[in-house]
């Protein structure tokens, strides 16, 4: 792990890192470490994309997936990284055609309830 995977976890997890770090342990340490090495050491590092667009094409694949619990970090992340909220909402209504209407309706709900909690409990990082 080099300094700059670090800070690529720390801009798109803020406050919330230690936490995800753990829960992936949790599941598997081997799991945790590859997650944090590869995707955020190897690919996230890579070349060519602003962090910004990265997150939210990891939003798009992520509501593509169904994957709620990822996707709502990567949403928080795609905010984190500079992407407004009508930028995250046009990245959600872009997959309609590809996904249907069932997949962004789920991933609205994530925006939704990041966007409220965000607005009861707001944090500096946030």
């Amino acid at each position: 792990m080099t300094p700059t995977d670090a800070s690529v976890r720390q801009q798109i997890f803020g406050t919330q890192e230690e936490r995800i770090l753990e829960r992936l342990s949790a599941l598997d340490p081997d799991l945790m470490a590859y997650v944090r090495d590869f995707a955020y050491g190897t690919v996230y590092e890579r070349p060519g994309l602003d962090l910004r667009t990265k997150e939210l094409v990891a939003c798009a694949l992520l509501a593509s997936l169904g994957s709620p619990d990822e996707l709502r970090t990567h949403l928080r992340g795609a905010l984190r990284a500079g992407a407004s909220e009508e930028e995250v909402r046009e990245t959600l209504l872009l997959c309609i055609p590809y996904l249907g209407f069932p997949r962004a309706v789920a991933a609205f709900a994530q925006l939704q309830a990041l966007l409220a909690s965000r607005e009861k409990a707001p944090t500096p990082e946030e």
